[in-house]
């Protein structure tokens, strides 16, 4: 099983909010997680658009799984780098 880091949509039409979730890379996007990590608000101020919990992301880097690349951008945006 591939284990993959990235964004499941919540929100109404034109108002998209996302979770970070650790999930199966082969399911389907709003299916069952594995893990939470954290959320992202794209429309909020700048300091409220994005919350990660750090040591579960890294916990899980660690273990192999791969963020996708909008998740990867937002964990450089957040300061984890990866490797």
């Amino acid at each position: 099983m591939s284990v993959r880091i990235r964004l499941k949509r919540f929100g109404a039409k034109a108002r998209p909010y996302y979770r970070i979730v650790v999930m199966d890379s082969r399911a389907a996007r709003d299916s069952k997680t594995i893990d939470e990590l954290g959320y992202y608000h794209p429309i909020e101020a700048e300091e409220k658009q994005l919350n990660i919990d750090e040591t579960k992301a890294r916990e899980w880097l660690s273990k192999g799984a791969l963020p996708s690349d909008t998740v990867r951008s937002l964990f450089n945006k957040k300061g984890i780098r990866l490797g």
